[in-house]
């Protein structure tokens, strides 16, 4: 508002002072007479001097009022651009433009957000990625503490406490004491497996720079001197990509888990091989299986199996029968090498 009186002020006092001086000049006539023709000379009755003096006047404040409508107008254009600009990465051709200067300026303006944006979306993506790296870093860390932990401990205090119970039980002597003496030994053994699955579980899932075969081959030999039953496996080396061996690697913790907890098995057999384009991953034990509407088979771990075979681009079949065991058996196309020919083919 300050600016529009401004101007009209200065607007009219400058029309005013022209016309004063074209009318001087024009008629020729000294200052002080040509003062009064301004009184004396009329225009349909009206005193030369106000009509100069209003039109001057309405000259002066319409331009003002026009120029700052005009640019009022031209601020909001360019605001709207640059609004538009702010909601989208590309503003679209517009009705309105500008002079060239203003249009490389908003062009310039646009290049700017655009590349500062996609730099912080690439920090952000950046950080969340290293934030989570140090979150499964810290996870793993955890685990193997923890893993290590109760192995130092408790699961070394269970073995004692078995052997002790099996030392009383083997000297014999009445058999009305030795009942609860073999009931108290048995749940320790039972404790004793549940420790090992439970360690099992808490083991790290990545292979470390291993194969998937190496990775189990590891992990079974280990789990073979801590059990009583029998475990026998065939492993062969089998093209993967490095996620699907990590859920491979995984899903085979989840499975020998829920055998050393539930199976009650003596004899575990672990096939990993390839056939025809696929990775087979199967264990079959020889415990005492379940019916599928007893609810053991959508048991969270049997359930995580599956969720991760799909994860990978596979499938996941569970087969058990009372009285005779269970096999998992996990199936998944393995990654084949590019054909070289293939590429000269389709490059030609």
């Amino acid at each position: 508002m300050k600016a529009i009186i401004g101007r009209g002020l200065f607007l009219s006092f400058l029309f005013i002072g022209i016309a004063a001086i074209y009318i001087y000049c024009l008629l020729n006539l000294p200052l002080k007479e040509s003062w009064f023709a301004f009184y004396k000379l009329k225009f349909a009755d009206v005193p030369l001097g106000i009509l100069i003096l209003n039109t001057s006047l309405i000259l002066g404040w319409g331009i003002a009022i026009w120029t700052a409508s005009l640019g009022r107008s031209k601020e909001k254009a360019i605001e709207q651009r640059l609004t538009d600009l702010m909601d989208s990465e590309k503003i679209g051709d517009s009705n309105k433009r500008f002079s060239p200067r203003v249009d490389r300026a908003i062009d310039t303006v646009s290049d700017v957000i655009v590349t500062q944006r996609k730099s912080l979306q690439r920090i952000t993506d950046e950080r969340a990625e290293a934030q989570d790296k140090l979150i499964q870093e810290r996870i793993v860390q955890e685990r193997q503490r923890l893993a290590r932990e109760l192995h130092d401990s408790v699961s070394q205090q269970l073995f004692a406490a078995s052997m002790l119970l099996s030392a009383i039980t083997e000297q014999g002597g009445d058999s009305e004491a030795q009942k609860p003496l073999r009931l108290v030994e048995r749940m320790v053994q039972q404790a004793q497996l549940e420790m090992r699955a439970l360690l099992l579980h808490l083991r790290p899932a990545a292979l470390n720079n291993k194969s998937l075969a190496e990775g189990l081959e590891e992990l079974l030999v280990e789990l073979k001197e801590k059990v009583t039953f029998d475990i026998r496996f065939r492993l062969e080396e089998v093209e993967l990509s490095k996620g699907a061996e990590d859920h491979l690697f995984r899903i085979a913790q989840e499975t020998l888990s829920n055998t050393l907890r539930h199976a009650q098995a003596t004899e575990v057999n672990v096939l990993f091989v390839e056939r025809d384009g696929l990775a087979i991953f199967r264990v079959q034990d020889n415990g005492i299986g379940f019916r599928e509407n007893d609810g053991k088979g959508g048991s969270y771990g049997l359930q995580n199996v599956k969720e991760r075979a799909i994860e990978i681009g596979g499938s996941c079949k569970i087969v058990s029968v009372p009285s005779q065991g269970t096999i998992v058996e996990v199936k998944l196309p393995t990654r084949k090498e590019e054909d070289p020919n293939d590429q000269d083919t389709t490059s030609g």
